[in-house]
């Protein structure tokens, strides 16, 4: 089922355009979001928010338009750039306190199941916290409210191998529970084990959106992973 629908976004910078970027996202299905650095993936996502405001297009969740349900509608998404930076000294509970109250939906059982599924200590504060347990900190107070959607930018970047194969682990149990989860990375080797779909965008336009299995039939060469076909797409486009 689409739970969200992204149609022809929009978006005008001095030295970068997002142009008609169209895709959508289904419930417990995990969607890769890849692209060389600068190709528009953290633009899109942030216009997904309102973050910053699209130049035209449409955007809507749970069949209701972004526009005019702003609140309703992220009381039922979760958003993490990667690790939590955000007061740094802060202990767990008191973060999850404070988060806690801007969610009239927060779900204390949810939060102390999680809590446990991530062996995270809510005495400790960020600060003590390694790189891989940081993630699961953000990730935690966004499914705490029980996060329908999950977007996801760059959320294994910068993490050791081990981190990141326990975050990937954490990902299709979610997607198991149903939840729908846009993940955007350059590391797409981390894709070859958990993405349902990929969407695959190029000096801000989408260049392909499709199952991942059909993304590889119809762009890949036998034998090449994901890795190995955007970096030939990549160098292909460099001579368009």
């Amino acid at each position: 089922m689409s739970v969200a629908e992204i149609k022809n976004l929009c978006k005008e910078y001095p030295a970068f355009r997002l142009q008609d970027v169209s895709f959508e996202l289904r419930s417990g299905r995990i969607t890769g979001f890849i692209g060389r650095n600068g190709a528009g993936k953290t633009t899109t996502i942030k216009s997904m928010l309102n973050l910053v405001h699209p130049s035209s297009g449409e955007i809507y969740y749970f069949g209701l338009p972004l526009k005019g349900n702003e609140a309703e509608i992220k009381g039922r998404i979760g958003y993490s750039t990667g690790a939590a930076n955000y007061y740094p000294k802060k202990k767990l509970k008191e973060l999850a306190a404070v988060t806690k109250s801007f969610f009239p939906n927060w779900d204390e059982a949810a939060y102390k199941e999680y809590l446990e599924l991530f062996q995270l200590d809510e005495e400790k504060s960020p600060s003590e916290l390694s790189e891989g347990m940081k993630v699961k900190c953000n990730l935690l107070l966004a499914l705490s409210h029980r996060a329908e959607i999950l977007i996801l930018d760059e959320p294994t970047s910068g993490l050791d191998p081990f981190s990141r194969d326990e975050l990937l682990d954490l990902f299709l149990l979610l997607k198991e529970r149903g939840v729908a989860i846009l993940f955007s990375t350059h590391i797409t080797s981390d894709l070859e084990k958990c993405a349902d779909d990929i969407v695959y965008i190029r000096r801000g336009k989408i260049a392909a959106a499709a199952t991942r299995e059909e993304f590889q039939r119809s762009l890949g060469l036998e034998g090449e992973t994901l890795e190995e076909t955007m970096l030939r797409l990549e160098k292909e486009a460099r001579h368009d």
